[in-house]
């Protein structure tokens, strides 16, 4: 990883290191040690204590936000941490294209390997934590992790199942907005009921944004707020 990729990454990140050489090992994976002609440190020790830190961060969000008992609680957090939802997290900051790879790593694949920049992900988690702090960390994790924990408690379905108590009701989602670039967007959706505008939700995916979007349209009509029909 050039000096400048490692600025770039920094800028993405929207924080500058104290020590730059945490990042470098985080972003280094064993192949690319192994084949080094001089003595190169690893992410496989970050990656095991990122692992650690992420599963703090999670399990006091959801102590915190959730009213739901420890079994789905502890369903949830496992969803959050998984292979699958991290490679996603990473995706949207572009994590893979600043990975240093071995050769055959490279060729085959790694950039884009849920295994390789997964464990890269929990890497940088532990990079952030040694540098500046759990606060830090926190911060940096906290973005995705309320987009998940969001998408899975489901409130489309809650609020679908309140908007069916209306015999005829109908409910549509819509873009109303999108920002950023490809990589890294972030999308605005508004939620109508009976074709008149309920609530809007923002998210880096359409699906977190219709579920940010049900979520305060549920807020609003069990509060008693007028429905759209009559207001």
């Amino acid at each position: 990883m050039s000096n400048r990729s490692l600025e770039e990454l920094q800028q993405r990140l929207q924080y500058r290191f104290k020590n730059p050489a945490l990042l470098r090992i985080a972003m280094t994976h064993t192949s690319y040690a192994n084949e080094a002609k001089v003595p190169t440190r690893h992410n496989e020790r970050l990656e095991f204590l990122g692992d650690s830190v992420l599963s703090v961060v999670v399990a006091d969000y959801l102590f915190h936000h959730s009213t739901r008992p420890e079994g789905e609680l502890t369903r949830m957090r496992a969803s959050l941490v998984s292979e699958e939802a991290l490679f996603a997290f990473a995706r949207t900051i572009g994590l893979g294209s600043y990975l240093r790879l071995g050769r055959g790593e490279e060729l085959s694949g790694g950039r884009t390997r849920p295994s390789v920049v997964s464990d890269a992900f929990e890497a940088l988690i532990a990079a952030l934590y040694l540098d500046g702090g759990i606060e830090t960390a926190r911060a940096f994790i906290l973005p995705f992790i309320t987009e998940g924990a969001t998408a899975a408690e489901d409130f489309k379905t809650r609020l679908q199942e309140l908007v069916q108590e209306r015999p005829g009701a109908q409910l549509q989602y819509t873009v109303v907005d999108e920002q950023g670039p490809d990589h890294d967007k972030t999308f605005t959706v508004e939620v109508a009921l009976d074709g008149r505008g309920l609530a809007r939700g923002t998210g880096r995916s359409k699906k977190a944004a219709e579920q940010q979007a049900a979520s305060q349209a549920l807020e609003r009509l069990q509060a008693g707020a007028p429905h759209p029909e009559t207001s």
